[in-house]
């Protein structure tokens, strides 16, 4: 994706059912947060949700949504993934009732390298590159990624994909 600037060619794209996708990564991530003392809720639709898609990209940019949500989550609290459709679109949710994102800060977080606390940063790891990499794939799909983001209370990504 470094050397890639806009959308992807259409004829590398793949029919997949978003649902089986995710819920792969629901079996990931409920091990992972029942190891960090998390709550992990998934709602998924009980029908298939079809789009073209490159499913590993994909994948990628929602696992660097899902490691910040459980890495800024305190132990006890809660990470929901919701997959949802409306209007022939396709949304992932995830939300958390972590940290949360300073004001100042969210303009930025989707620039390469930004780190809204580089202190915490360094003990969490990580370069700054999570939150660019995850946006230049879902607009790489001709998808839109927003964040909505309250301090102390938490943080929702939502991710908005066209259906074919």
């Amino acid at each position: 994706m470094a050397r890639h600037q806009g959308r992807l060619n259409p004829q590398d794209l793949k029919e997949i059912d978003l649902v089986v996708l995710v819920q792969s990564l629901v079996d990931e991530y409920k091990i992972l947060a029942q190891q960090l003392n998390l709550n992990f809720i998934a709602h998924l639709p009980p029908t298939p949700v079809k789009l073209k898609a490159d499913s590993d990209l994909l994948t990628q940019a929602l696992k660097n949504l899902l490691d910040n949500a459980c890495k800024y989550t305190v132990s006890g609290d809660t990470v929901t993934l919701k997959v949802s459709t409306k209007l022939r679109r396709a949304f992932i949710e995830i939300e958390d009732n972590g940290i949360g994102i300073p004001a100042e800060d969210l303009p930025h977080i989707f620039e390469r390298f930004y780190r809204v606390d580089t202190a915490r940063s360094r003990q969490t790891g990580g370069f700054g590159l999570g939150l660019a990499i995850a946006q230049q794939i879902i607009e790489a799909h001709g998808g839109q990624i927003t964040v909505e983001s309250v301090l102390e209370k938490g943080t929702k990504f939502q991710i908005c994909l066209s259906l074919f």
